[in-house]
């Protein structure tokens, strides 16, 4: 067995490059063929999710294959390889095994011990099943994979230390105030994409007690269909279909919205969102004093836009309280008062740079993004030096009058913002609305993002996204079965390693076996000749009497090769089967060859899992 996985997931990369990395339905098909027709590999299939990209392949050189795998993962993401590479990760052999049982198990999924990530590898198998890239070894490895998966739920308590996206995503929305189920009774939710992660959504949704569900999806039909199925589903929720075109009539009458497509660009707008909750009561709102004098106080945030309309006046530098900023832009010495305010902004980026450097965190590597300093109080509720009062809009209409410090500062924010997840407890949710104050909940679960990130910035808006999910989940509390389902994994990968290796001498052993009765065939073949007198059971009592005693030479040492075999660094026996009896190599591949053809030897996935 020669297994390699080259990937990377929510554990390696931050979100923004797994964004940018993401297959379409045609860039897997592209992938998997141009990876059967690369030297090295032999099989391959591949494991896209929301949050990983693996490719499996059997490869008969380590190095030649990590080379080509990664090459060809950057080709058909569009991320370039010298980009990619700090944030894969290499597995082979028992290492890859040992992963993906991991993954089954749901050790490794963003939610520890969700169960969705076994349907996603019954995907990735039944893809390499039907473009025939998938040969014994995936087969087995996928198969086994599922069957570990469930061994783990239905064996131990896993289920209790995690649950679907869905379930966790609609926590967050919900907050820890009261539980989901009473976040979301009497709610109506908007539910875009028709895939199977929004179908879970929506029976989510409905299992927790929405009152009416609006499915809106490219494709009518299967919106129609999955809008039946949750009408008959016996709890009670009430479900339409709608077109595309009509989300924005919806968003202005619902209280919540999951989005999972297939869509390479934004599904909703930051200026969707705004024009759905616009003029809604609950809503507050974000214009300044009429006669553009900044607000008072003292918090983080933007004073109000300055009378001859400069631009940068009514912008409070990060680490000023807006009073001060905007006291600064009145009377005489408005334009100091504004230079000022530039310079320590600009010492601030210094200092903090500085800092970064003497504490030994990375400011670059190679491609990766840049780790300063934590921002200072005077920030917005999640870490951006904007502050929460930055105009809400698509991304440019967002940053639309601040000053080039400031946007230097949200740049270097938004850089760190990804990576730093993976080493600093950040907010789970991006955005500074009390859950009694939201207007619109939006969940985003698509890769890449449906709904633009600008979003968490209008009032009355809270959205939580695959970032936001994994900044949560890296401090859930882990169950206690966690360490019975790594016991599991460890000794499913001993016993597929096992199994591999005793199939990988069996051609061998069949072939010393046939090349056994061959010799006994032209042995009684020549008695025959020799003693022609030999009635037909006399005859037939001698040649069982050969046969017997050649399978009685052959048990001992063919029992023993298998288990010989089945042990680390076994591999060698086949070989010294092969010459000790002087057995002929292409024999051995044909017996393997029929072997791997043998329908028989195929297992049904749909059995399986």
């Amino acid at each position: 067995m020669s297994l390699l996985v080259v990937g990377l997931s929510h554990r390696s990369a931050p979100v923004s490059v797994l964004e940018r990395a993401s297959l379409s339905a045609d860039a897997k098909v592209k992938l998997l063929h141009d990876t059967l027709a690369a030297e090295p590999a032999a099989e391959a299939t591949v494991l896209a999710t929301c949050n990983r990209i693996e490719l499996y392949a059997d490869v008969d050189k380590f190095h030649a294959g990590v080379a080509e795998l990664s090459t060809l993962l950057a080709q058909h993401s569009g991320v370039a390889l010298e980009e990619l590479t700090p944030y894969l990760y290499v597995h082979y052999e028992d290492r890859a095994v040992h992963h993906l049982f991991s993954v089954a198990c749901g050790l490794d999924s963003m939610v520890v011990g969700e169960g969705q990530i076994l349907g996603q590898i019954k995907d990735a198998l039944a893809l390499g099943q039907e473009l025939h890239t998938a040969g014994r070894l995936i087969n087995d490895l996928f198969q086994q994979a599922l069957r570990v998966g469930k061994r783990a739920h239905s064996e131990t308590g896993i289920d209790r230390a995690g649950q679907s996206l869905v379930t966790f995503g609609l926590e967050q929305l919900a907050g820890h105030a009261v539980p989901v189920g009473e976040w979301a009774a009497g709610k109506r939710a908007l539910v875009i994409g028709a895939g199977s992660m929004s179908s879970l959504a929506a029976a989510t949704l409905a299992r927790v007690g929405v009152a009416e569900i609006v499915v809106a999806n490219r494709t009518a039909e299967r919106a129609e269909r999955l809008a039946e199925i949750l009408v008959a589903s016996g709890t009670g929720v009430a479900a339409r279909a709608v077109t595309m075109g009509a989300v924005a009539d919806e968003l202005t009458r619902v209280d919540v919205v999951v989005s999972c497509t297939g869509a390479t660009g934004l599904v909703l707008t930051g200026d969707d969102v705004a024009r759905a909750v616009e003029g809604d009561p609950m809503v507050p709102s974000q214009a300044g004093p009429a006669d553009g004098s900044a607000a008072g106080g003292t918090g983080p945030g933007f004073a109000s836009g300055a009378a001859d309309g400069s631009g940068v006046a009514g912008v409070a530098a990060p680490g000023l309280g807006a009073g001060t900023a905007g006291a600064a832009t009145h009377g005489p010495g408005a334009g100091d008062g504004a230079r000022a305010a530039v310079a320590v902004a600009d010492a601030e980026v210094v200092a903090r740079l500085v800092a970064a450097a003497e504490a030994g965190r990375r400011i670059a590597d190679a491609g990766a993004a840049r780790t300063i300093a934590p921002a200072p109080a005077a920030t917005g509720p999640d870490g951006c030096p904007l502050g929460p009062d930055a105009p809400a809009g698509d991304g440019r209409s967002a940053l639309t009058g601040v000053d080039a410090t400031s946007l230097e500062l949200h740049g270097t924010w938004a850089d760190q913002g990804e990576a730093a997840a993976q080493r600093q407890p950040r907010r789970t949710v991006r955005s500074s609305v009390d859950a009694a104050a939201v207007r619109l909940a939006l969940l985003d679960l698509a890769m890449p993002r449906d709904i633009d990130a600008a979003v968490h910035r209008i009032p009355g808006v809270r959205l939580v996204d695959i970032e936001s999910l994994a900044e949560a989940s890296a401090d859930a509390p882990m169950a206690a079965d966690v360490d019975a389902v790594r016991t599991i994994v460890a000794d499913e990968v001993a016993a597929f390693g096992a199994a591999q290796r005793a199939a990988h001498i069996t051609p061998t052993v069949v072939a010393l076996r046939a090349m056994a009765a061959e010799v006994v065939a032209m042995e009684v073949a020549r008695l025959d000749g020799r003693v022609p007198d030999l009635d037909e059971r006399q005859r037939a009592e001698v040649t069982q009497t050969v046969r017997r005693v050649v399978d009685k030479l052959l048990h001992a040492p063919t029992v023993r090769v298998k288990q010989l075999a089945s042990e680390p660094g076994g591999a060698g026996y086949a070989e010294a089967l092969r010459e000790l009896f002087d057995l002929d190599p292409q024999t051995v591949e044909s017996v393997s060859r029929a072997d791997a053809a043998d329908p028989k030897n195929d297992d049904d996935p749909g059995r399986a899992s």
